[in-house]
């Protein structure tokens, strides 16, 4: 909701406002007609309208505010409507109580109508004649004022439609979400700057006076946090935390029961369902979270190393250019009261009555939402809610504040934010991805070569043996794309036994290693086309353009999957059927449950040189980010989590002791873990569901000897 309030707007000619007056109000019509007389008619919550209520509403405040006023001799419709639709306005007289607008059987719809056409017909009227800013003013607060209950119709018509044991569709083909990538942080480096509104063209008066302020250096996501983020929050037990909560939200997470955002839920199956405006669908992953509260966002920025931006630093970055997901999916959350800003005065008129009430209680957000008119956001508009509230539309993007690493041009300011990040969740973890410095590549070769660690040479075996048969099922001429190449070792088998394949594209953040392998492949197979790619093979969104015509066949072996969570799994293998396109296929190895006793001794050998892989962690740290750790005061752990079938690596601290990290300081108590890799096995069975969850079905399937790992070929 907002306040209403005159702001001054320029005069523009009464035909634009006529035209701007009649879309605004046939708009409400629209978004109304989907809906029964009984749909219309109810009340879900107290803090929702009929859409009846708001299609009369919107009509009353032009009766009251410019008909009754402003055209001579205007007799109202009926006199009762300024008791029944008037919302909160004392100066205006009683209305009826808001927790009673669904009580409103009569006046009936069409009644409802009726008013709506009278209203309409007398304000063409007052269009056509000579008015004064004032008026102009006036008119379009009206129609601002429309657009926001336009939005709220749709919010309370979802909260209605999530009561109903039928989970009903508002609309079938309403859009869906966009889907994406993970956002990044974006460096700003703040100083003087000044927000709020520039005074041209219409605005709430609570966006102004415009002023300055000063903001410290920060970083804000380019991007709103996913629900495949969420769901990980979930899984790590975030509603359970009670040290993630502020006092007043724990204590509403307690009394409320509340365990996922307020239109999640499970089938019989576990699988998450989300309620939205198509009705009741599969939660997709890579969709930005929504019907989240104030108290939710904190607590997830809590849990993630972050924070949430303030408004003034939401404003600074969205005028950048730099913010995806501004204003067309929801609201976003920000730290700061709702208060006034320096020199704000109410509006003087009954119109602007509650403005200075309002600021209390609340908390501002920013943007826009799907379900706001186009035309009606702008970066200094400020929305607000309770903390407790998340039946609207609202989500989060994160801020933090910069590290002293965040200057520095070599690659240890991602480093630094991603350790902080890590090193301050409840649960202490950092990115498999920075075991792999010189020392720790080395290392790693050198586990591959251990009589405990079977998996390369199990895959190895396998690749070779089944050859001929992928071979059948890759097409001439067909792009081979492999994720995470590395030294590209593994495709040589391939390319050894699959000589119509025509072009090479190997994905690695790495642009030395792809240049060292590309440069040997060259030598080894000379007709063979090579178009490497530098980037994050997770996040790849375009391949090269020479991949253009040819059949694509994904590569992506060394059993690499289990390192994901499932959500980032299934996020993974979904940007990978995006980026390889339709009728591609998909070859990938992974490693398969088997007993305890050889899961743990593969990642636990007896010569300790994968305690040293994981120790080099520590040593990496200390080198890069100026730290402290004394690699003889922690333990190296591989354990098996039978709960989500995976072999877990930490790092256990043998005491209690602080570490200063890229300028931070971290309280380690005596056992706690610092958790660096997780290998997940399978079954074909949980394989295949994975794959299925991402859109991929398996085609055919190859499970070595034991110890047992698979290659899989998806379609």
């Amino acid at each position: 909701m907002n306040s209403l309030s005159q702001h001054a707007v320029p005069v523009i000619p009464l035909h634009d406002l006529l035209q701007r007056f009649n879309q605004v109000r046939r708009h409400s019509e629209h978004l109304a007609s989907p809906l029964s007389a009984e749909d219309m008619g109810a009340q879900s919550m107290p803090d929702a309208s009929p859409a009846k209520w708001h299609l009369a509403h919107t009509t009353w405040f032009f009766e009251t505010f410019l008909l009754a006023e402003q055209l001579p001799h205007y007799t109202p419709f009926d006199p009762d409507f300024c008791y029944l639709f008037n919302s909160y306005y004392e100066a205006v007289g009683p209305r009826q109580p808001r927790p009673q607008r669904g009580l409103m059987t009569r006046p009936g719809l069409d009644r409802v109508r009726a008013y709506r056409a009278h209203v309409d017909q007398h304000m063409q009227v007052l269009l056509s004649g000579d008015l004064a800013p004032e008026v102009y003013a006036l008119i379009e607060l009206g129609l601002s004022h429309e657009q926001q209950h336009q939005e709220l119709l749709l919010m309370d018509i979802l909260h209605l439609f999530s009561l109903s044991a039928l989970k009903p569709a508002y609309d079938p083909a309403w859009p869906v979400d966009a889907t994406g990538q993970r956002g990044r942080f974006i460096g700003h480096a703040g100083g003087l700057v000044e927000i709020g509104h520039a005074g041209d063209g219409f605005a709430f008066d609570n966006e102004g006076p415009r002023h300055k302020v000063f903001a410290q250096a920060f970083e804000i996501a380019d991007r709103l946090v996913t629900n495949g983020e969420w769901l990980e929050f979930v899984e790590a037990g975030g509603y359970t935390q009670a040290g993630l909560w502020l006092a007043d939200g724990w204590a509403t997470v307690q009394g409320e029961g509340w365990h996922a955002p307020f239109y999640w839920q499970q089938d019989n199956a576990g699988n998450w369902l989300e309620m939205s405006l198509r009705g009741l669908q599969p939660l997709q992953l890579d969709a930005p979270v929504v019907h989240i509260s104030y108290y939710e966002a904190a607590a997830f920025a809590q849990w993630a190393g972050a924070r949430l931006p303030t408004e003034a630093e939401w404003e600074i970055a969205a005028g950048t250019g730099q913010l995806q997901q501004l204003d067309d999916v929801a609201w976003q959350w920000t730290q700061s009261a709702y208060s006034a800003y320096p020199g704000f005065q109410p509006a003087v008129s009954a119109v602007g009555e509650y403005n200075g009430k309002f600021m209390i209680n609340q908390m501002v957000l920013r943007g826009g939402a799907s379900i706001t008119p186009v035309g009606h956001s702008r970066p200094t508009y400020r929305n607000f809610f309770g903390p407790a509230c998340r039946w609207m539309f609202s989500s989060l993007r994160l801020a933090r504040d910069v590290t002293p690493y965040s200057a520095r041009n070599d690659g240890s300011d991602e480093f630094a934010r991603d350790a902080v990040t890590g090193l301050s969740a409840p649960q202490k973890s950092i990115s498999p991805k920075y075991f792999y410095d010189t020392q720790g590549s080395q290392l790693f070769e050198a586990i591959c070569t251990l009589p405990e660690y079977y998996p390369t040479r199990a895959e190895t075996a396998l690749l070779t043996e089944i050859a001929p048969q992928l071979a059948a099922l890759i097409a001439e001429d067909a792009a081979l794309v492999e994720f995470g190449a590395g030294a590209c070792d593994k495709v040589r088998l391939l390319l050894d036994a699959v000589p119509q394949i025509g072009l090479y594209v190997p994905i690695d953040i790495c642009s030395n290693a792809l240049e060292r392998a590309g440069a040997q492949l060259r030598q080894r197979y000379p007709a063979l086309r090579i178009a490497p790619l530098v980037d994050d093979f997770t996040r790849a969104l375009h391949l090269p353009e020479e991949t253009r015509g040819h059949p694509r066949v994904g590569f992506f072996p060394g059993s690499t999957l289990g390192n994901f969570t499932r959500p980032q799994a299934v996020r993974f293998l979904r940007s990978a059927r995006e980026l390889l396109g339709p009728d591609a296929r998909f070859i990938i190895g992974v490693d398969m449950v088997k007993d305890i006793a050889t899961l743990e001794a593969a990642y636990d050998d007896a010569a300790g040189v994968t305690a040293r892989f994981n120790k080099n962690l520590l040593t990496r740290m200390n080198r890069e980010l100026d730290a402290d750790f004394d690699e003889q005061a922690f333990d190296h752990l591989a354990v098996w989590n039978p709960d989500y079938e995976r072999i877990e690596m930490h790092l256990v601290s043998r005491r209690a002791q602080q570490v200063r990290v890229a300028g931070r300081t971290f309280a380690f108590k005596a056992g706690e873990r610092l958790h660096t890799e997780n290998s997940h096995k399978f079954t074909v069975q949980s394989f295949t569901e994975l794959a299925a969850a991402a859109g991929w079905e398996v085609s055919d399937q190859w499970v070595s000897e034991s110890p047992q790992v698979a290659l899989f070929c998806l379609r």
